[in-house]
Parts: structure tokens; sequence; C-alpha cells
């Protein structure tokens, strides 16, 4: 990983967070203990980071109910 990945995955923590209504810390848990951030986020950045905050947001939120970490 390097700083690039780091402040995106900052940048989706907190967005998230925000659209969620829950902290960043648990927001940060639901994302590693589904293995979204480790096996989507991550290894996905260089196409991830060209789409818009809202699709991001969009696109997480789905993901996240598909996993169950979100009804």
């Amino acid at each position: 990983m390097n700083t690039a990945n780091l402040g995106f995955i900052t940048y989706i923590i907190g967005n998230l967070s925000r659209r969620l209504g829950i902290s960043q810390k648990e927001t940060y848990k639901k994302l590693q203990s589904s293995g979204i951030l480790s096996g989507y986020i991550v290894p996905c950045y260089d196409v991830l980071h060209s789409f818009s905050k809202e699709y991001l947001m969009d696109d997480l939120t789905q993901y996240m109910k598909e996993k169950g970490v979100l009804k």
C-alpha cells in the first residue's frame, strides 16, 4: 500500500461514515471485517479512484448490503 492508497481509503471511510451516520471507526471495522477493504477497495484502487464520490458511496453501500454488514 502506498500514500495514494492510504489517502483514498481515508477519503472513503470519512465519506462513507457520513453517508451511513456511523463513526469512522465503525465504518473501518465493517469494511475490514467484511473483506471489502482488502478484497475490493485496495486492489481496485486504480479504477475506483476515478469515479465520483456519489458513485463510490452508492457502490460501497450496496456492496456492504450484499456482504451482510448493512441492512
